[in-house]
């Protein structure tokens, strides 16, 4: 029961366990509120059998109503205890399972996924289910089961009342749960609306600079308006969908008390069942109908919740890179064998690639746009696995060894740099956080940030807003350079480090890594051949294979693409 209860509603272990707890609560409270019923109807009984109440008599009906009201606060506390405690508790878990399902998945995923939708799953889903938990499953399980004890009871007082009252469960029950296949899709539409519109809203936020520059910005936000019409459209026939079914099945519940009063009359003008009888099942039928009423409203609730359910799912079923957290290597030449990879459409970004980059020297990767260079320096740090052949450090097989340990063998400097709003002290101790201020600072010299950043009025304590918003590129490059430095890795993976550069601080950061790589393995990615001219080795990438292989003089000998690459820049320069 456990495995399926995680299952169906992504639940931790303890969150299942709580689940059952606090249906279990719920039963035993809908149990006590018939409790007065039940004290009632023994009052009654009473008064038809004497026509004089006794002061003991007062006492004890009197003390019996305080102890119904002291069972129910008991166990409405525990309800509340088991339903809604429990549920925070899971919903803190859930999203720390999350965040370290999301830390161990390989970035494959999330080239799959895009930012809105992956933000939406750990925020708004997370919301939704702890809702569905605390107000619409427990509630609605718990419902289910003081309903079935009630039930029993009345059978044993009379059947054909019982049935009178019952009749309507299973046909209102059913009315909701054959709709579920309708609000299921009316859900996914509304959510795929919905995903649409945060999609658009936050690209608007991510390219306002470029839609300002070229007067779009009108023509975009007019499509936004759309979707954010479409959003609302999609969640009012979602909404009027869900409610005939609902209002139809709670319909169909009023007719339970009608069919009380009918089945009763006649049993009671054929002197088959007396007063008292009767009007216990009134009083029950009226007080059994409210939380099921509640629980066709909750049903229908958590039909709509399939889709966050999951999308959570997805999250948590999805393979992740596990591996040995010794490493094994024996020195840092990084060796591809044979190594071929495509992306998730099927695409095949390289084919039977293999080189070495060893270590002590620089090896530049080199070629048209979209030959798989940027891919194979991935592929290198295990940010993606390998589809065929091997990748080794040392002689060690990468897909064998722990992701996280792996790359504490790497300094990696990527074209695009994520930079946090905090000071640019503390951008670059990322690199590593238990650096001293000195060792920061003398790694920002070496990346030449000192030049730009003793010209800020904070100095080192500057804050970089969000993503580095109010530094340069340039600056920001130099910031990430400076953290791989920091790092002082024996490996050196750098996609375009210098790209933002100037001529003149390239040059700079060009000198820096001469010190840096001494005995380290340096792969690096760049498209200016000035940049590339005094590697060790040159490879040479296009289509997904590597087309040339050797030094800068041996390619330009052979007159092919890395020769037509460099003739093309001196022609442009």
């Amino acid at each position: 029961m456990i495995k399926r209860l995680k299952k169906r509603f992504a639940l931790s272990d303890e969150g299942a366990k709580g689940l059952i707890k606090g249906s279990l609560a719920c039963a035993f409270q809908n149990i006590s509120f018939m409790l007065p019923v039940g004290l009632l109807y023994s009052f009654v009984m009473f008064l038809m059998e004497t026509t004089k109440i006794s002061r003991n008599n007062t006492i004890f009906y009197a003390g019996n109503c305080l102890v119904c009201a002291a069972l129910i606060l008991i166990c409405t506390w525990f309800q509340y205890n088991n339903t809604f405690f429990t549920t925070y508790r899971e919903s803190g878990v859930r999203r720390l399972g999350l965040a370290e399902r999301l830390r161990r998945i390989p970035l494959s995923f999330f080239a799959e996924k895009d930012l809105a939708d992956l933000t939406s799953a750990i925020m708004n889903d997370c919301a939704v289910l702890e809702t569905s938990q605390s107000h619409f499953v427990t509630p609605l399980i718990g419902a289910m089961l003081s309903t079935t004890l009630v039930a029993l009871s009345l059978f044993v007082i009379e059947w054909r009342m019982a049935l009178a009252v019952l009749w309507v469960l299973p046909v209102a029950f059913a009315v909701v749960a054959f709709s579920s296949r309708v609000q299921e899709g009316f859900s996914r539409r509304a959510m795929s609306a919905r995903m649409d519109y945060e999609e658009g809203v936050q690209e608007f936020f991510e390219a306002i600079r470029d839609l300002r520059a070229n007067n779009a910005s009108e023509k975009y936000l007019a499509g936004l308006d759309k979707k954010i019409r479409h959003v609302e459209r999609r969640a009012v026939i979602s909404e009027f969908g869900t409610a005939i079914f609902v209002v139809s099945a709670s319909l169909i519940l009023k007719l339970g008390l009608a069919s009380v009063a009918l089945t009763g009359s006649i049993l009671f003008a054929e002197g088959e069942i007396s007063v008292p009888v009767f009007f216990l099942f009134l009083l029950t039928a009226s007080r059994l109908y409210d939380p099921l009423e509640v629980s066709l409203q909750n049903l229908a609730a958590i039909i709509a919740t399939k889709s966050s359910i999951e999308r959570m799912n997805e999250i948590y079923h999805y393979p992740v890179q596990t591996g040995k957290a010794e490493l094994t290597n024996n020195g840092f030449d990084i060796v591809f064998k044979n190594v071929g990879f495509s992306y998730g459409n099927g695409e095949e970004i390289l084919r039977d690639v293999s080189f070495t980059a060893r270590q002590g020297e620089v090896t530049a990767l080199v070629g048209p746009s979209g030959g798989g260079k940027t891919t194979a320096v991935r592929l290198a740090s295990r940010f993606w696995d390998v589809n065929h052949g091997q990748i080794t450090v040392g002689g060690m097989d990468i897909s064998k060894a722990d992701p996280e340990t792996l790359l504490s063998l790497y300094s990696i400097v990527f074209q695009d740099v994520t930079l946090f709003n905090n000071t640019i002290m503390e951008n670059i101790r990322i690199g590593r956080k238990d650096a001293t201020d000195e060792e920061v600072i003398s790694a920002a010299r070496m990346a030449n940030c000192e030049e730009f950043v003793m010209k800020l009025p904070d100095k080192w304590d500057t804050m970089t807003g969000e993503n580095g918003c109010r530094l340069s590129g340039g600056e920001r490059q130099r910031i990430s350079i400076a953290r791989a430095f920091l790092k002082d890795a024996p490996i050196i993976l750098l996609d375009e480090a210098t790209a933002s550069l100037d001529v003149d601080n390239e040059t700079v950061i060009q000198s820096a890594l001469s010190r840096l790589i001494k005995n380290k393995t340096v792969l690096i990615i760049a498209h200016r051949m000035r940049t590339v001219a005094g590697a060790d080795k040159i490879v040479v990438l296009k289509n997904g294979i590597v087309a040339e292989l050797g030094t800068h003089q041996e390619l330009t000998k052979l007159n092919g693409i890395y020769a037509h690459m460099s003739a093309m820049q001196k022609f442009i320069a």
